[in-house]
């Protein structure tokens, strides 16, 4: 089995390496640090956890032993995608390099401009940068950049995730690619990587120790298939969801990254955690860097037991013993499901890995499985619905709340069909005295018959105000309408 002491290192870095409790290289670490020695590009692709940074760090470190830095011209150059993947990449060096002479400088915002160009005035041997801030102090003439021997990219997919292609073309540009040795590290290949790489490094060794987006077999993962009853409850169910399944790993649960695709969601549900007495806090890149650093530190010394995070944090943060990973969001990208969960189980520890899955993420949860090539195991929804004795009780008050108003419904149609019939009856006696008339009126042919007939029908007029009242037409019903077409005629 091949150890540290077989890989040429430097002694003071060996020393460095057996204090740290270390003896045994990872397969990515023993495959990249030997051609890292020799000066050739390298290209590492391998799943998040497995000690990529080493990887460059150990190397370098040995590389830059021998040597000065000048002012303001470094002599290798790390880029990160995030301020604390940056930061994690300087105690690295820290750690490794404390019996070597070596500067260092971190160039990352949130940072003073003034205590940064102090350090590069002096010459740093490393450089450890955002690609953003590296190049603020280039263009405030800080930095001369065609001095650097060494330059690592670090996260490389991430960073091509986060739209840094053209701050690393251009930063490459300002390097001398006939001096500069590349290191690429990565957890997956894209093809944009593929071109990059084609571009800038030199016949790279390429160390693949895992295939591409794997997970770990060391993390057991399941999803939760989550349905709300309401959508404008949706949000508040899902937090309830999320609460229940912390409860159900009870003790085993020591701490907890949860992650957030949105950063608003990030404080929400850092807020409802504490509401409800859980230990969280948030970290998203909104967040001054000061109180970024200082909720890591704490939740790195177990001061904190829940860390809610966007996918700033999801990246290159070594946390040695996160015992769960819970998704609150199913990530849209599928190769960050893979270093989501790559924060727990590390190091050949176990871990576990909990989604939750809405009804319109489904589709994101398909990709990340066709990634991984493995179906993730379906979980029971640990929140019980409500009990169905309830159910039927609230159905029966609906149906006795609807039968008063069915039944007045049906008094209402009927009241009209008798009014109706009322008013036939009425109708057909009415024609019968009036057919009468008209007989007495033909036989007497007199026109004082014919005033008295018509004084006798204003008097029917008048005595049928105390008829029958008929729906819709006032309080009479009128005679003309009564009265036969002769009638109407000869009126």
């Amino acid at each position: 089995m091949t150890k540290f002491s077989d890989l040429n290192l430097n002694p003071k870095v060996l020393k460095a390496i057996e204090e740290a409790g270390y003896e045994t290289p990872t397969p990515i670490q023993a495959g990249a640090i030997p051609p890292a020695l020799e000066g050739r590009d390298v290209l590492g692709i391998a799943q998040t956890g497995t000690g990529k940074t080493a990887s460059f760090v150990l190397p370098m470190i040995t590389l830059l032993a021998r040597g000065r830095a000048r002012a303001r011209m470094p002599r290798s150059l790390v880029l990160c995608p995030t301020r604390e993947l940056a930061a994690q990449v300087a105690e690295n060096f820290d750690a490794y390099a404390k019996y070597v002479k070596l500067t260092k400088a971190l160039l990352i915002g949130g940072v003073s401009f003034k205590e940064q160009e102090m350090l590069i005035d002096r010459g740093v041997d490393v450089l450890i940068a955002t690609p953003g801030r590296l190049l603020d102090h280039f263009e405030r003439g800080k930095l001369i950049l065609n001095d650097v021997r060494i330059m690592v990219v670090d996260e490389a997919d991430r960073m091509l995730d986060m739209g840094f292609i053209p701050d690393i073309e251009r930063i490459f540009g300002l390097t001398n690619p006939l001096t500069r040795q590349t290191l690429f590290f990565s957890a997956t290949m894209a093809p944009e990587i593929e071109r990059i790489t084609n571009m800038f490094l030199s016949n790279p060794v390429r160390i693949e120790v895992a295939r591409q987006a794997t997970t770990s077999e060391t993390i057991e993962q399941g999803v939760v298939m989550f349905k709300p009853s309401r959508r404008d409850r949706a949000a508040s169910e899902k937090r309830r969801l999320l609460r229940a399944l912390i409860d159900a790993e009870g003790e085993k649960c020591t701490n907890a990254i949860i992650f957030c695709n949105r950063k608003v969601d990030v404080d929400i549900v850092a807020k409802s955690l504490s509401k409800y007495g859980y230990d969280a806090a948030a970290i998203h890149g909104d967040l001054d860097q000061s109180h970024r650093m200082r909720t890591l530190e704490d939740f790195r010394e177990g001061k904190l037991r829940f860390l809610v995070a966007s996918d700033v944090a999801a990246r290159g943060l070594d946390v040695p013993s996160v015992s769960h990973v819970f998704n609150f969001d199913v990530p849209t990208h599928p190769e960050d499901y893979v270093h989501r969960i790559g924060r727990t189980g590390r190091a050949g520890r176990e871990g576990k890995a909990l989604t939750i899955c809405a009804p319109q993420d489904e589709k994101y949860l398909e990709a990340i499985e066709r990634l991984v090539q493995k179906e993730i195991p379906r979980l029971e929804n640990p929140v019980k619905p409500a009990p169905a004795k309830r159910k039927k009780s609230a159905e029966r008050r609906d149906e006795a709340a609807e039968k008063p108003i069915a039944d007045a419904a049906d008094d209402t149609v009927a009241a009209p069909r008798e009014a109706d019939e009322a008013a036939t009856s009425d109708k057909g006696r009415k024609s019968a005295s009036r057919s009468s008339t008209k007989a007495r009126a033909s036989e007497k042919a007199t026109s004082g018959d014919k005033v008295k007939s018509s004084a006798r029908g204003r008097k029917d007029q008048d005595s049928g105000r105390s008829g029958n009242k008929v729906v819709g037409m006032g309080d009479h019903l009128p005679r003309f309408i009564a009265l036969s077409f002769d009638e109407r005629r000869a009126g």
